[in-house]
């Protein structure tokens, strides 16, 4: 499945301007997911539906996918029903984000709304809740999954949680979503805001770590920027990235010489199948490089976590075999090449048997 980013607005929070000015930058940046925040109603409904419509018209123009966040309250206020959702098509949107849910064999029939809207589910419940909608044949290409965000320090869902919640849903293949949270925006849908993430472990993470994160899991198809406005920077280094397998940024040791670092650098890495818990070993290196020397160097060291080593001459048919350190351990065979990102370093966990990964200088 084409994984995608996204960013999100609140119209009812921030100006009409600077909302058109973001979408046209994430635009230029590749991002093509809007979440959009309809949770409340203030002033003249007109006025506040012809802004919605004209904001989703220029999204829909630039590429977006737009999900509307609603709430019950929302349908009472504009007078529109569950069964009739042709209010929000006239808006342009794509879908609808249902912020409370049903008895299950109500979702499971608005799947089959007319206008062939999305259905979109709050996943952060480990119960049954996607089950239950499926067994009413619910209409699955119609149907998607998002988390939800923590405006608040420390209520954020923790890893092994959001991996169990998610698996419900990847596991009958619907199209799932989670927020990172930018260093730079101060807008959100309430007067709290501590950052948008889904994740607490990412809410003082470097953003294109968080992502990072997300996508490792392999669970997660659209990252979203929970709060608004993330910076050009931030947006610029969320393009750049790697969707579908986990490139580290390493700082390569100043010894490191030309074959190291382009065993490091210009390599596609793959984990053995058989894996060690002391190391995960790229292998294929040494028999690429099999003919070239690599003296000793830096190979006194205690490696640490993160460390990247390398077989040097005195390692035999295993030079050149490029390493990343799991455990504390220490080898006068093995050069020490680089480090990996201390803020990468939770990354390694997504890193299994077969996996892919690559390396850049950073």
């Amino acid at each position: 499945m084409e994984r995608r980013l996204g960013i999100s607005v609140y119209p009812d929070h921030s100006d009409e301007a600077q909302n058109e000015a973001y979408l046209r930058l994430a635009s230029q940046y590749g991002f093509s997911r809007l979440f959009m925040s309809m949770l409340e109603i203030k002033g003249d409904q007109a006025q506040v539906v012809a802004k919605y419509h004209r904001l989703i018209t220029l999204a829909k123009t630039l590429g977006f996918e737009v999900i509307l966040d609603v709430a019950p309250a929302i349908f009472t206020a504009l007078g529109v029903s569950y069964d009739d959702l042709s209010f929000f098509k006239s808006l342009g949107a794509d879908g609808i984000r249902l912020d409370e849910g049903f008895d299950g064999k109500k979702e499971a029939l608005l799947t089959y709304n007319p206008e062939h809207l999305i259905i979109e589910l709050n996943m952060s419940n480990d119960v049954a809740y996607l089950d239950n909608i499926l067994s009413y044949q619910a209409n699955k290409p119609f149907l998607y999954g998002c988390h939800n965000f923590y405006p608040q320090a420390g209520t954020g869902l923790p890893e092994d949680f959001f991996m169990q919640c998610t698996a419900r849903f990847k596991r009958q293949n619907i199209r799932t979503a989670a927020f990172i949270t930018s260093a730079s925006g101060a807008i959100g849908p309430w007067n709290v805001n501590d950052g948008l993430p889904t994740l607490e472990v990412h809410r003082a993470l470097p953003i294109e770590v968080q992502a990072k994160s997300l996508f490792a899991t392999g669970l997660i198809d659209d990252v979203i920027i929970g709060n608004a406005y993330a910076s050009e920077a931030e947006l610029k280094s969320l393009s750049a990235l790697d969707r579908y397998q986990v490139v580290f940024k390493v700082a390569l040791q100043p010894a490191a010489n030309p074959v190291e670092r382009e065993i490091v650098l210009a390599n596609q890495h793959v984990r053995r199948g058989d894996i060690a818990a002391q190391m995960i070993r790229s292998t294929e290196t040494r028999k690429r490089y099999s003919g070239e020397a690599n003296p000793p160097h830096d190979a006194d060291h205690a490696f640490k976590r993160g460390d990247v080593v390398i077989g040097n001459d005195r390692f035999g048919k295993y030079k050149n075999e490029l390493q990343v350190v799991l455990t504390p351990h220490q080898d006068a065979r093995k050069n020490l090449v680089g480090h990996i990102d201390a803020a990468e370093l939770g990354l390694l966990d997504f890193i299994g048997p077969w996996s892919k990964f690559k390396f850049t200088e950073g």
